[in-house]
C-alpha cells in the first residue's frame, strides 16, 4: 500500500489510458512548475500498446541566488553562471530524496521500477541525472534535456550498480546561452567514460525543446517501452 502520510511533492498527473504499465516522472526547469511540460504528453508519439502515467512534480519554492534571491520554484539554489563553481549540494540532495520518494510511490502503485523513467529539462534534467544514476531500483531510462551532470566528483562513489546499464537520452541546443553546450558535452564525456549507455543529440536551438527533439525522444521511448 502507498504510505499516504509521506510528504510527497505536489504533482500534476496524466494517464494515457487506464491501468498504466509505465511511468515517467518529468522534472521542470528553474522558475517553472509541473504544468510546464504537460503539453508534451500529446506531442510524444507513444506506442499504441503503451499505457503511460506522466507525473509532473512542482519543485519547492526557494530563493535563487543568481536571480538576486528571488523566490521561485527550483530544485536547488544556483550561485554562479558557472554551474560547477560552488554547487548547492544540500539542495540537490534534498531534491534527490524527494524524487526518490516519487519513484517509490510509483512502485507501490504497481509500476515495476524497470518501467519507470526519469526525465527533466534544464535544472530538472540535472536532477534526473543526479537521482537516476544513484537510484537503488533499476529504472527504464533517463531523459536529460538541455542540462548538465551535477556533483560530478561524487558520481564514481555514489553511482548505483542497479542503474549502471540504464539507457540515457541526452540532448542540447547548440545556441543555448543559459547552459552552454560545452557543459553538457563535458557531462556526456564523463558519462561515456563511466560506460553508461548514452544517446546524444544536438539541435540548432537555444535553451528550449524543438520538434525534432520530441520526435527523437518518441523513437527512443518506443525502444524502451515496446
Amino acid at each position: 500500500m502507498i504510505n499516504e502520510t509521506a510528504d510527497y511533492l505536489p504533482v500534476v498527473e496524466i494517464e494515457t489510458s487506464i491501468c498504466p504499465t509505465h511511468a515517467i516522472i518529468w522534472l521542470h526547469g528553474l522558475g517553472a512548475d509541473g504544468n510546464d511540460f504537460v503539453p508534451i504528453v500529446s506531442e510524444l508519439e507513444l506506442l499504441p500498446e503503451t499505457s503511460m502515467r506522466f507525473v509532473f512534480p512542482h519543485a519547492p519554492e526557494r530563493p535563487v541566488s543568481i536571480n538576486n534571491g528571488y523566490i521561485m520554484r527550483a530544485w536547488y539554489d544556483i550561485y554562479h553562471a558557472d554551474f560547477n563553481n560552488r554547487q548547492d549540494e544540500s539542495g540537490i540532495r534534498d531534491s534527490q530524496k524527494a524524487i526518490d520518494a516519487l519513484i517509490e510511490r510509483e512502485i507501490q502503485r504497481g509500476i515495476p521500477s524497470k518501467h519507470i523513467l526519469l526525465a527533466g529539462f534544464s535544472q530538472g534534467g540535472a536532477m534526473a541525472l543526479q537521482a537516476g544514476l544513484r537510484q537503488t531500483n533499476p529504472l527504464a531510462g533517463i531523459i536529460a534535456l538541455s542540462c548538465y551532470l551535477p556533483l560530478v566528483e561524487t558520481l564514481t562513489t555514489e553511482a548505483s550498480v542497479a542503474n549502471a546499464s540504464t539507457r540515457i537520452f541526452m540532448a542540447h541546443g547548440i545556441y543555448d546561452a543559459v547552459i552552454p553546450i560545452t557543459h553538457a558535452i563535458a557531462s556526456k564525456e564523463k558519462l561515456l567514460t563511466a560506460n553508461y549507455s548514452l544517446e546524444w543529440h544536438e539541435y540548432p536551438m537555444a535553451h528550449s525543446v524543438c520538434e525534432q527533439e520530441i520526435s527523437d525522444i518518441s523513437r527512443w521511448l518506443g525502444g524502451i517501452t515496446g
